[in-house]
């Protein structure tokens, strides 16, 4: 069942308003006591997260009443929800800031992810700058396109297969110890990773052309369910390290990697396999 691009829209416009409302009125204004740490001191929460997911949740609900919806912030509270998307016929997964230790720290690399998913797999997705007023989004079958406010899209496509080494976004910080040294190591035909610590922007430079993969150990949706299908319908190619296809209700249990040409995914699945290979994720 597909969803009508009136609703895909619907959920752009609803996007841009709940970020000038719930984000951009607290950037850098945050007061003492409205962040908070999670899992580890640097993976952080703030009062915008909880707000703007709020009030992205209340919009799905009136656009997609039947839409499970998966946001980061309800699974902290309520993990079970993780389990629901591979057989929900239409979910809607939302990271409400992403690259919210950026955000805390006034640093302006931080973004709003939406992807709607059927029966896990992600069918539209948006990763949108709020700093910026401008979005990427990418629709199954349908391509990628850049946009900004008042002008009309512009297709985002890889060009032809480079040569010569890539470079890509890892969070080498995100991989356990043995992992993370050999990652920072010197790898055959890799010429440079970085890391921006958000995955909006990270996809959002890969499907500009402005890198040739992304990696990460981490399978949270909401990171990667809009960006892995940017890179899907701008040409390239996703999949898991261990061979395996992509899809938003895989969470755990592999390495993803989006990379800019399914001969590109190749190269990398034989170069970064035995960095990680014997090692158990945690």
């Amino acid at each position: 069942m597909a969803v009508a691009e009136s609703i895909e829209m619907a959920l752009v416009e609803l996007v841009r308003s709940v970020a000038k409302a719930e984000i951009m009125t607290r950037f850098r204004r945050l007061p003492e006591g409205a962040v908070n740490a999670k899992s580890a001191p640097d993976d952080l929460v703030t009062e915008a997260d909880l707000h703007a997911e709020a009030a992205i949740a209340a919009g799905v609900r009136t656009l997609l009443p039947d839409a499970l919806i998966v946001g980061e912030e309800a699974v902290e509270s309520a993990p079970q929800l993780l389990g629901k998307l591979a057989d929900a016929p239409l979910s809607v997964i939302v990271d409400p800031v992403d690259g919210t230790w950026n955000f805390a720290k006034g640093l302006t690399t931080f973004g709003v992810i939406l992807a709607v998913a059927e029966k896990g797999e992600a069918v539209f997705g948006l990763l949108y700058d709020p700093v910026m007023d401008d979005w990427i989004w990418a629709r199954k079958g349908g391509g990628t396109w850049y946009q900004q406010p008042g002008s009309d899209p512009r297709p985002l496509t890889f060009g032809d297969e480079r040569g010569g080494d890539m470079t890509g976004f890892v969070p080498i910080f995100n991989f356990p110890p043995p992992i993370s040294e050999r990652l920072a190591g010197d790898i055959p035909g890799i010429r440079r990773i970085w890391s921006v610590r958000c995955s909006c922007h990270e996809y959002r430079v890969m499907a500009d052309g402005g890198a040739d993969f992304v990696l990460s150990n981490a399978l949270k949706p909401w990171d990667h369910a809009a960006g892995a299908l940017a890179v899907a319908e701008a040409g390239g190619a996703v999949g898991l390290l261990d061979g395996r296809a992509y899809r938003a209700s895989i969470t755990s249990g592999g390495y993803l990697v989006s990379a800019r040409s399914e001969a590109a995914l190749a190269r990398l699945r034989a170069t970064l396999a035995p960095v990680v290979a014997g090692i158990v994720q945690v």
